[in-house]
C-alpha cells in the first residue's frame, strides 16, 4: 500500500514559478501547501538518469533530503518511436543553442526541425508515433517514495502549427485530434497531457479520487 501523504507543506522541486503555480491549483485543494525548492534555495542537482524515473527521482530525493520535507519532482519530454525514443531526457537538450552576449537560451524550432531531419532521413514512409511522457516522483524524508507515470500518445506533423503551446507541441497531434498541442485551447490540452495523467494517477493513489 502506498504511504499517504497527509496535509501540511510539499516542496516542489522546482525553482520555475510557473510549474509551482500550477502544480499549486492541483494539489491545494487536498489540504497541501506547495513551497518551491527555489525559494527555500535549495540546489538544482545534476540530472545524471537515463530516464525519466530515475531524474524525477534525483530531484525528489535532493529537496527532500536538503528540506527535510516530503517533496515532489516531474520529469517530462518527448519519445519517438522511429527514433528509438529519442530525444526522451534530453529533450530540452536538443534545444539548447549558442550562448549569445552571455545569455543561455533555447530554441524550441531548432529542436523540432532537429526531430524532423531525422524522420526525414529515414525515409518518407518512416513512421511518425510519438508520445509526451510524465513521471511525478514523491520522496519522503526517510527515503520512501512513490512514482507516477503519465502519457500522452499523438504522432508528429510538420511543418509546427498553433502559438498556444511550447516545446514541441506546435508538431505533436494528441491521439484522437487534428489540432496540435499547440493549436488546443489550453484547457483542452491540460485534460488530456501527459501531466494530467500523471496527476490523475497520483490523486486517485493519495486521495482516493
Amino acid at each position: 500500500m502506498t504511504r499517504k501523504l497527509g496535509s501540511g507543506s510539499l516542496v516542489i522541486a522546482t525553482h520555475n514559478t510557473g510549474k509551482l503555480k500550477e502544480i499549486s491549483a492541483l494539489l491545494e485543494p487536498h489540504g497541501l501547501n506547495c513551497i518551491s525548492a527555489g525559494s527555500l534555495g535549495l540546489p538544482e542537482p545534476a540530472e545524471t538518469g537515463k530516464t525519466f524515473v530515475e531524474n524525477a527521482l534525483i530531484k525528489a530525493r535532493s529537496a527532500s533530503e536538503a528540506s527535510g520535507m516530503v517533496a515532489l519532482a516531474d520529469d517530462s519530454g518527448l519519445s519517438v518511436d522511429a527514433l528509438g525514443g529519442r530525444p526522451g531526457v534530453y529533450t530540452a537538450d536538443w534545444a539548447e543553442r549558442q550562448w549569445f552576449e552571455g545569455e543561455p537560451g533555447r530554441d524550441w524550432y531548432m529542436a523540432m526541425g532537429k526531430v524532423e531531419g531525422l524522420l526525414t532521413e529515414n525515409g518518407p514512409d518512416t513512421p511518425r508515433d510519438a508520445a509526451f511522457h510524465c513521471v511525478l516522483a514523491l520522496v519522503w524524508p526517510d527515503g520512501e517514495h512513490a512514482v507516477y507515470e503519465g502519457l500522452a500518445p499523438g504522432s508528429l506533423s510538420w511543418p509546427p502549427r498553433g502559438t498556444m503551446g511550447f516545446g514541441y507541441d506546435p508538431v505533436f497531434v494528441p491521439e484522437g485530434s487534428e489540432l496540435t498541442f499547440a493549436e488546443l485551447d489550453p484547457e483542452q490540452k491540460h485534460r488530456i497531457s501527459h501531466r494530467a495523467d500523471a496527476f490523475a494517477k497520483l490523486v486517485a493513489d493519495q486521495f482516493g479520487g
